[in-house]
C-alpha cells in the first residue's frame, strides 16, 4: 500500500504542471471578487518582477489547492486527484493552441517549409518544437503578469483561488485581445447577442477565444503568401529557362529547389523569420 501510495504521488507531481496551467487559463464563473480587484502586494526586489513562475512555485500553487486549512474537512481521493491530472492533460493541447501565439508560429513555418519544397525537411518534430518554444519566448511577458498578478498573491494567501483563475484568465484575454482584429471580435459579439465589452476582463472566453483563433488564422496566412513569393519568381524563371532551352520534360522543381535553398541560406531565412514572428506580436 505505500508503494502505491508513492507511486500515485509521483504521477502527481509529474502532471502537476500540466495542471496549473489548466486552471489559470480556465475562466472562473462569475464576476471577479472583491479580493480580487485589490492590487497585488508588492514583492521583494530580490524576486523580480514578472518573471517566469518555477516549477516550485506551481507545485506549491497545486498542493495548496488540493490541501484543506484549518478547519475544512478531508482532502480529495487519489483517484479524484488522478482525474482531474489527466482530464488537464487532455485539454492541454486544445488551450496551447488556441489561447497562445502557437497557430500563428507553427502555421508561418509550415508556409516556409512548403515554399522550399523540402517535403518533410525540417521533419514535423522540429517545425513544431520551434514553434513550441518560440511560443514559450513570445508568452514570456503574459505569463510573468500571470506569475505577478495571480500566482504570488495566491501563494501568499492574499486572494483566493478562483480569484487568482480571474485574474489570471484576464491577463491571456487581453493579450488575445490585443492581437485580434475588431472586425473579428464584432463578429462573435454580434452572434453572442452581447454589447460590446469596453474592456478585456469584461469579454466572455467564449467570444475571445474564436475571435482570437480566426485572426491567427488570417495573419498567419498574410504571412504565408509573402514567403510564396520570392520562391515563386524563382520556380518562374526557372520554368521559362528550361522551356527555351527546349528541355520540357526535366521537372522545374528539382533544378529551383538548390537555388531556393541557397537563397534562403544566404539571406538568413530562419532568423529573419524567427524575428519577424516574434516582432509580429509586439
Amino acid at each position: 500500500m505505500t508503494r502505491r501510495g508513492g507511486d500515485m504521488r509521483l504521477l502527481l507531481a509529474a502532471a502537476v504542471s500540466a495542471l496549473v496551467v489548466l486552471a489559470l487559463s480556465c475562466p472562473a464563473a462569475g464576476q471577479e471578487s472583491p479580493e480580487a480587484a485589490a492590487p497585488p502586494a508588492a514583492r521583494p526586489t530580490g524576486e523580480g518582477t514578472n518573471s517566469m513562475p518555477s516549477i516550485d512555485q506551481m507545485l506549491q500553487a497545486v498542493d495548496k489547492a488540493t490541501t484543506p486549512g484549518e478547519g475544512e474537512e478531508g482532502d480529495w481521493s487519489a483517484p479524484v486527484k488522478l482525474a482531474v491530472v489527466f482530464a488537464a492533460l487532455a485539454i492541454l493541447p486544445s488551450l496551447l493552441v488556441l489561447m497562445t501565439s502557437f497557430t500563428r508560429i507553427v502555421i508561418v513555418l509550415s508556409f516556409a517549409r512548403r515554399a522550399l519544397a523540402t517535403q518533410t525537411i525540417p521533419p514535423t518534430v522540429a517545425i513544431v518544437g520551434l514553434a513550441l518554444f518560440l511560443t514559450l519566448f513570445t508568452m514570456s511577458p503574459t505569463f510573468g503578469e500571470i506569475n505577478t498578478n495571480a500566482l504570488q498573491p495566491y501563494l501568499d494567501g492574499q486572494i483566493a483561488f478562483p480569484a487568482a483563475i480571474e485574474r489570471a484568465n484576464t491577463e491571456l484575454k487581453k493579450f488575445m485581445l490585443r492581437q485580434t482584429r475588431r472586425s473579428d471580435l464584432e463578429l462573435f459579439v454580434g452572434m453572442a447577442d452581447i454589447p460590446m465589452p469596453a474592456t478585456a476582463g469584461e469579454v466572455p472566453s467564449h467570444v475571445a477565444i474564436p475571435s482570437f483563433a480566426i485572426s491567427e488564422f488570417r495573419t498567419a496566412f498574410e504571412m504565408g503568401c509573402l514567403l510564396f513569393i520570392p520562391f515563386l519568381l524563382i520556380d518562374l524563371v526557372i520554368s521559362a529557362i528550361l522551356l527555351s532551352a527546349g528541355m520540357m520534360m526535366l521537372p522545374p522543381v528539382i533544378i529551383s529547389l538548390p537555388f531556393k535553398i541557397i537563397l534562403f541560406v544566404l539571406v538568413d531565412g530562419w532568423k529573419l523569420l524567427a524575428q519577424s514572428l516574434v516582432l509580429s506580436f509586439h
